[in-house]
C-alpha cells in the first residue's frame, strides 16, 4: 500500500509517533511518503520512506504565509505521482483541512484519495478549543473517512469540546520494546550518579502545560529522604525559568539540563524514575517510552496518564500540583530494592500492552477499511 503521512517534524509526541508509524509500515512492505515542512527528527534512511518538504514562499502581500494551501497543494502533487492510496495526517490542525481539500481537488479529477485524522492531544483540547478554530476542526473531523485518538481521555475530550457527530477510534500510541534498552549503562550511571544516588529523569518540550517547576519542586523534596540527581531532556519556552528556580535551591548542583535528544530513552534506561507533572497530557508517550526501558513512572492523574502508567503497578499516580504526594511516591518506589524491582517490572510489563507489534495492524486494517470504503 502507499502511503502518505503528514505530522509536524518535531520533538513533540505526535511528531514522534507518526515517524515511528512510517518506519514500521516500511519495514513491512508499505511504500511511505512523509510530506511535512522539514525532515522529521526520527525519520530514518530506507528504501521504502520518502521524504516531501513544503516549502512556502516569502510573499510580501501575507503578514503570516499561507502554509495550508501550500501543504494542500503538495499532498494533490504526491497523491498524483505517487500514486497515493490512503493519506493519514497526525494532528488535526491544518492537517486535516489541508487534506480535505486535497481530496476534492483530486476528486474533480477523478482520482480517489481517503484520508484519517490522528487527534494527538492539544489540537484538541488546547488550540482546538478556540472558537476561531471549532468549525473548521469540526467540519475536518466529520468529512474525515476514519477520526482516531491515542486515548480514552482524548476522545471523551473530543465529544466534550466539539459538536461532532461521527465515531472516533481509539488507537493507543505504541513503542517497540524489544528496541529499548533494559538495564542500565554503567558509564552514563557513572557519569550521571558518582556518588551511586538515584537518577530521577523529566522529559518534555517545557510548555507551561507539562507544569516542569513541580518536577523540580517534588525531587527538592525528595531528596530530604533519598541521595538522588535530576536529568532533565527537552527545551522550550519555560526552561529559562527552570533553570532560574533551580539556581536559586541549594540543591542546583544535583540538577542537569540536556536539552534536546534524539533519543532520550538512551539516557532514560540509566535512570531509576521518570516524573511527569503534567497538567493534562492526552496519552505520555515519553512515560511509556521510559516504561520500556523498565523505568518506574511517578506522574499526576490528568488526561490518559491512568491509561498508560498504572497505580500501583508500573509507577504511582498523584493529584495534579501535589509534589509532597508525588515525592513521597518517589520514595516509595525507591525505598527499598525489592519494592524497586518489582515496579520496574511492573513497568516494563504495562510497555508490553502498547508494543508495535499490537497496534500496527490495527493501522492496517483500519488503512484497508478507508480504502475499499471511501466516499468521494
Amino acid at each position: 500500500m502507499r502511503i502518505g503521512i503528514v505530522c509536524y517534524p518535531t520533538f513533540g509526541g505526535s511528531g514522534v509517533v507518526a515517524t515511528e508509524l512510517g518506519m514500521a509500515l516500511a519495514e513491512k512492505g508499505h511504500i511511505i511518503h512523509f510530506i511535512t515542512y522539514d525532515r522529521p527528527v526520527r525519520l530514518r534512511d530506507h528504501p521504502n520512506v520518502f521524504y516531501h518538504e513544503v516549502r512556502v514562499s516569502d510573499y510580501p502581500l501575507f503578514d503570516y504565509q499561507p502554509y495550508e494551501l501550500v501543504l494542500t497543494s503538495k499532498l494533490v502533487d504526491v497523491a498524483k505521482f505517487a500514486g497515493l492510496d490512503v493519506l493519514h495526517v497526525h494532528y488535526a490542525i491544518p492537517h486535516a483541512s489541508a487534506a480535505w481539500m486535497a481530496q476534492k481537488i483530486l476528486a474533480a479529477q477523478g482520482m480517489r484519495l481517503p484520508f484519517v485524522t490522528t487527534l494527538h492531544g492539544t489540537d484538541i483540547t488546547l488550540v482546538g478549543r478556540d472558537p476561531s478554530f471549532e468549525p473548521v476542526i469540526t467540519f475536518s473531523m466529520e468529512r474525515s473517512n476514519a477520526v482516531t485518538a491515542v486515548s480514552e481521555s482524548l476522545k471523551r475530550d473530543t465529544y466534550t469540546h466539539f459538536p461532532l457527530k461521527r465515531e472516533v477510534q481509539v488507537i493507543p500510541n505504541f513503542v517497540c520494546v524489544d528496541q529499548y534498552q533494559h538495564k542500565p549503562s554503567d558509564e552514563l550511571r557513572a557519569r550521571y550518579a558518582p556518588n551511586g544516588e538515584r537518577l530521577v529523569v523529566h522529559v518534555s518540550n517545557f510548555r507551561p502545560v507539562k507544569r516542569v517547576q513541580d518536577v523540580v519542586g517534588m525531587f527538592l523534596e525528595l531528596r530530604k529522604k533519598v541521595p538522588a540527581r535530576l536529568l532533565m531532556i527537552g527545551d522550550g519556552p519555560e526552561r529559562q525559568r527552570i533553570e532560574t528556580l533551580c539556581r536559586q535551591t541549594d540543591s542546583c548542583h544535583a540538577i542537569q539540563f540536556l536539552g534536546k535528544m534524539t533519543r532520550p530513552e538512551e539516557v532514560m534506561a540509566s535512570c531509576d524514575l521518570f516524573a511527569l507533572t503534567s497538567e493534562t497530557e492526552s496519552f505520555g508517550l515519553a512515560a511509556l517510552e521510559a516504561m520500556a526501558c523498565g523505568v518506574p513512572v511517578v506522574s499526576t492523574d490528568g488526561g490518559g496518564l491512568p491509561e498508560v502508567n498504572i497505580h500501583g503497578v508500573s509507577g504511582l499516580l498523584s493529584p495534579i500540583g501535589d509534589i509532597a504526594a508525588m515525592a513521597l511516591n518517589a520514595a516509595t518506589i525507591l525505598g527499598d530494592e525489592v519494592t524497586y524491582q518489582r515496579y520496574r517490572a511492573g513497568a516494563l510489563e504495562q510497555a508490553r500492552r502498547f508494543d508495535l507489534e499490537k497496534i500496527l495492524p490495527i493501522y492496517e486494517r483500519l488503512y484497508e477499511s478507508v480504502v475499499a470504503t471511501e466516499k468521494v
